[in-house]
């Protein structure tokens, strides 16, 4: 009679916003309508920290000094030039990601390479008319310092999607850090797992009213004339920023290629013109040292390292690369192997460069609910950037890891540490006394298999490892959407303290420019700050 006296007081006293009862033994099935809400449980469940040292104070005191110690060291500020600069871009790589993926590769208090960086900032993601935004407008913003209309690259608000016109007028032209490096003599590339005429890439070389111009065909198709507004690969190889790229490595080759051709994967090229732009450019660099590669095996065997190479276009796919979890390891080399066959090259200018890469299908596994491929392409950027790091200097050479936008990801729930993050949360029930994943999205096509049904999928019965399921999302839409959340910036090397705070993401390119010397705006050598 008093322990049921006891249950009574607890169902009554119960905050369903600060749940405890998951923490005990299950309760039985509630009778009462107006308790059901509460009433959602698990099996008995321990909460262990996961190890025994957690217990106790002292493990949480020292590693909290240690934290100080370095947050104590960046009083020393590094205000030297930054003779290199290299900006790391990972597409869709919001907040809740790197929290997630820390679980996916080993438990919470796991970091990512980045993180470890000294100094972190918000960047606030909104374009010029919209404000959740997509990666054509940001790149806009975090590389020509400018933000600009949805769908839109390299130009400036004036110009609308889709108008031709205000894309030929050079008016409307915005130019990217990647020029302002160039003018001043800087060598520059870029490497990217999508296409190299995605929106992300395009934004260091191109002017297009619309992102989805990336070949004359598409421009076509739309009703214009692509000799008034040129397509985006066209730019790459004949444009003034594109040719004068000394890297150029990712996926797309279809867009290069004629209709009537097709490439090594027997895929056709896109391109109603005839033209071959690939063939364009080795006629291009035909003079220079240069190589144009098509697989991992022939850019691992591309001597890059003992100045024998001075212009690479590596394309390793007709469309986008594979994801890594799908990857053919003789076929598509890794982030990080790109980005070091890229700073072989680049490194070797006696006055520095300006590198650009993209982990660019991040924000693709999140836009069809399939977090473990979000994640895994997050570890393997985090890997790019700990390379990146190890082989340059502090003194001199300037990383800014950032994302473009966010997505509609969240991880919720009460489990315990080190629960799979790919998993059902195992802390508590829903109402409907179903499991409910850690990981879901507002939107996106998850809903159909999850809650489009007489009752809500049992992701008990399901393989949620599985590289393809989608996961729940309330709202039912073909793919997931973007977020409007602030994503972070973390930066290392000269003048990386420019970078904390939260300001607006059109901020970025000029806070580079200002450490490297570089642009038409106030940088460090042109002010007394350095002094």
């Amino acid at each position: 009679m008093i322990l049921t006296n006891v249950l009574r007081v607890w169902l009554i006293e119960y905050d369903p916003m600060h749940p405890q009862r998951f923490l005990f033994e299950e309760m039985p099935p509630a009778t009462d309508q107006r308790t059901k809400r509460s009433s959602t449980s698990m099996p008995k469940l321990r909460f262990d920290a996961p190890s025994q040292t957690e217990h106790h104070a002292q493990y949480w005191n020292n590693l909290a000094q240690d934290i100080l110690d370095r947050q104590l060291h960046k009083n020393k500020l590094n205000r030297k030039v930054a003779k290199n600069v290299i900006m790391f871009l990972g597409d869709g790589l919001s907040i809740p990601t790197l929290a997630a993926t820390r679980v996916y590769i080993g438990d919470e208090s796991t970091e990512l390479s980045f993180e470890r960086f000294p100094y972190v900032g918000l960047s606030k993601t909104y374009c010029a008319n919209v404000q959740v935004a997509d990666s054509a407008c940001t790149a806009t913003a975090y590389l020509a310092g400018v933000k600009a209309n949805y769908g839109t690259i390299g130009l400036t608000a004036a110009a609308a999607l889709g108008d031709c016109q205000a894309q030929n007028d050079t008016a409307n032209h915005v130019h990217s850090i990647a020029k302002w490096a160039q003018d001043a003599g800087l060598a520059t590339g870029f490497v990217t797992t999508t296409e190299v005429t995605n929106a992300s890439p395009a934004g260091v070389y191109a002017h297009t009213a619309n992102r989805n111009w990336e070949s004359n065909g598409a421009i076509e198709k739309d009703g214009f004339d692509p000799n008034v507004c040129q397509d985006i690969a066209t730019q790459l190889i004949h444009g003034p920023v594109g040719k004068q790229m000394r890297v150029i490595m990712g996926g797309g080759r279809r867009q290069f290629l004629p209709t009537h051709e097709t490439d090594i994967d027997g895929i056709r090229g896109k391109r109603t013109d005839g033209e071959d732009l690939i063939k364009h450019w080795q006629h291009h660099h035909s003079h220079h040292r240069s190589a144009y590669v098509q697989n991992r095996i022939q850019l691992l065997e591309t001597d890059t390292e003992r100045g024998e190479l001075d212009y690479l276009l590596g394309l390793f796919s007709s469309k986008h690369l594979p994801y890594h979890l799908d990857a053919d390891e003789r076929q598509i080399p890794t982030l990080a192997e790109m980005v070091s066959k890229a700073m072989d090259i680049l490194e070797r200018n006696d006055d520095g460069y300006f590198l650009f890469v993209e982990g660019g299908r991040i924000d693709h596994g999140h836009h069809y609910t399939q977090p473990i491929r979000a994640f895994d392409e997050t570890v393997e950027f985090a890997k790019a950037i700990e390379m990146a790091r190890s082989r340059t200097s502090q003194d001199n050479t300037l990383i800014v890891v950032t994302a473009d936008h966010s997505h509609t990801m969240t991880m919720s729930g009460y489990s315990s540490r080190k629960n799979d993050i790919l998993g059902v949360n195992n802390g508590q029930r829903a109402d409907d006394e179903l499991p409910y994943a850690t990981i879901s999205y507002a939107n996106g096509p998850g809903y159909d298999r999850n809650v489009q049904r007489e009752t809500r999928l049992d992701l008990n019965r399901v393989d949620m490892r599985d590289k393809s399921f989608a996961f729940p999302s309330t709202v039912p839409l073909g793919l997931e959407t973007h977020g409007g959340d602030d994503v972070a910036v973390f930066a290392s090397g000269p003048w990386a303290h420019l970078f904390s705070g939260t300001y607006e993401q059109h901020f970025i390119p000029h806070a580079m420019a200002y450490a490297a010397c570089i642009g038409p705006g106030r940088t460090s050598c042109t002010t007394s700050e350095q002094s």
